[in-house]
């Protein structure tokens, strides 16, 4: 070899490496840079088979007021979606969640469609009011023994059952009594809560999320009033329904800390907001750290570091939060996972030279879109989101738990939907998830949103998400073309 190759290709080694992020100062030592060596192109091979790590876990996810139905029955008490859904033009078509998909019925069935397709893990929501009608009290029996008997079916079928103990379906005695989650009162009876499901599932379930989505139950519920239960406060008020929720998940750490058995594992599940550099420039990349710390600072930020950022608090000015330091040690109780939910990138953003040191561009008119207007693709977000939390919090186990789009899904003649929209979707998507992981961030596993068409809020049935297609009329679930390649995806444990 001509010295002249071989100093480009000692070169070459170098960028590839500098690349990698596996360079680092005084790189002279032979074996170090052989072990760097081998651990790049370890990742490169990874990378290019598009694989995921040994053990990781493939999912799916549903919601209890989306897909149980049976509103009435079994002791469930009311909720504020139950009340709210029910309010003429509040729901498109004025769609509620009293049937849903049935799944309190169907379970069993709804299991063996899972299993079908080789999922492993499964993460349903326990509804608050099935197990206390009133949110707090006496115990409703036929509640407890709902979820006893959907957790064994699922271990029976080699399925992990993945607790949320909160989806947004508040008992409504709650928001009547103490004004919902205006009150430090629900946060505590929320605690009680969950320190009450982990001790009578504690034999069955090993992992928990608090709430799912602080971020859009409190800003659509309280703040725009767009979801349930409808308010719109003003900004001091809307700031202590905040404090109020990341508190209330503190709460429920340590309740299930004190009443689940050893081993049990804690997190939660937020829609974090997800800035993505615009080009992968050092300066933009650390511009988009710190966006994610500040755009998240009300909720994920002080979860994970036990405080307000000085720029939220400035922010806020007089219509902070009213917080205690007692307060701040619960909310930052610790974790042993964070889940994420990650559908599309909160913005695009570059370094700036102002006081916050980032720049938020405008989604350009054509960005692609979903049929839901709100969802902007972007696969680098399911990248950039479990790599930056990773990063800025040192997150040792992340779970992505949910990703999913919604499309038309039109039925044919004989039966079959084929949402290549979806299937592009999931693979675009989890190349990006699938790059993260190889070079290193611990995302144990993935929840596919959602297993079935579902009551998707205020869009109510005309919106579907599901790997299944429901038929609303009679309740059949058929596979979509998404199902199929689900099914390879964790079958083969990569992108296919």
């Amino acid at each position: 070899m001509s010295a002249s190759k071989n100093d480009q290709k000692n070169s070459d080694r170098r960028n590839f490496l500098k690349s990698a992020g596996l360079t680092a100062a005084g790189l002279a030592a032979a074996p170090a840079l052989v072990s760097f060596k081998s651990t790049a192109e370890q990742i490169a091979a990874n990378i290019s088979e598009r694989t995921f790590p040994e053990g990781f876990l493939w999912g799916t996810a549903t919601a209890a007021y989306q897909v149980e139905g049976a509103a009435t029955e079994d002791g469930r008490g009311t909720t504020i979606w139950d009340t709210f859904s029910h309010i003429p033009g509040k729901v498109k078509n004025d769609d509620t969640g009293d049937v849903a998909c049935d799944m309190y019925h169907r379970y069993p069935s709804d299991i063996k469609l899972m299993k079908d397709i080789n999922v492993k893990i499964f993460r349903f929501s326990v509804a608050w009011s099935r197990i206390f009608p009133d949110g707090t009290g006496t115990p409703n029996q036929k509640g407890i023994d709902f979820y006893k008997r959907l957790t064994d079916e699922l271990l029976a079928n080699d399925i992990q059952p993945f607790a949320t103990l909160y989806h947004w379906d508040l008992p409504q005695a709650l928001h009547d009594k103490y004004k919902g989650w205006e009150s430090r009162e629900t946060a505590k009876a929320f605690g009680d809560y969950a320190g009450f499901i982990s001790k009578q599932l504690g034999d069955r379930v090993k992992h928990y999320f608090t709430l799912n989505e602080m971020s859009t139950f409190v800003e659509l519920g309280y703040g725009n009033g767009i979801f349930a239960p409808g308010l719109q406060l003003p900004q001091a008020g809307l700031n202590q329904v905040r404090h109020h929720a990341v508190l209330a998940h503190g709460l429920a750490v340590q309740a299930i800390r004190a009443n689940a058995p050893s081993g049990t594992k804690i997190g939660l599940a937020e829609n974090l907001s997800v800035p993505v550099p615009i080009i992968d420039t050092p300066e933009n990349i650390k511009a988009a750290e710190i966006a994610m710390r500040e755009e998240n600072a009300g909720y994920l930020t002080v979860v994970m570091e036990g405080k307000y950022t000085d720029k939220f608090l400035k922010k806020t000015g007089a219509d902070a939060p009213k917080f205690t330091d007692e307060d701040l040690k619960i909310i930052s109780s610790p974790l042993d996972f964070v889940g994420i939910n990650v559908y599309n990138p909160a913005g695009y953003v570059q370094a700036a030279d102002n006081e916050d040191g980032y720049k938020t561009l405008p989604f350009a008119k054509s960005q692609p879109r979903s049929t839901s207007q709100w969802q902007v693709l972007g696969p680098e977000s399911l990248y950039w989101a479990p790599k930056n939390v990773h990063k800025l919090w040192g997150a040792k186990e992340l779970y992505i738990t949910e990703n999913g789009t919604s499309g038309t899904d039109e039925l044919t003649d004989d039966k079959h939907i084929y949402d290549t929209d979806r299937v592009s979707f999931m693979r675009n998507y989890l190349t990006q998830l699938q790059k993260a992981t190889a070079e290193g961030v611990p995302v144990k596993g993935y929840f596919y949103w959602s297993l079935m068409d579902n009551f998707e809020w205020t869009s109510g049935y005309s919106t579907r998400f599901g790997l299944y297609y429901v038929d609303y009329k009679t309740l059949e679930r058929i596979p979509k073309e998404s199902a199929a390649y689900f099914k390879v995806l964790a079958r083969d444990n990569k992108v296919v």
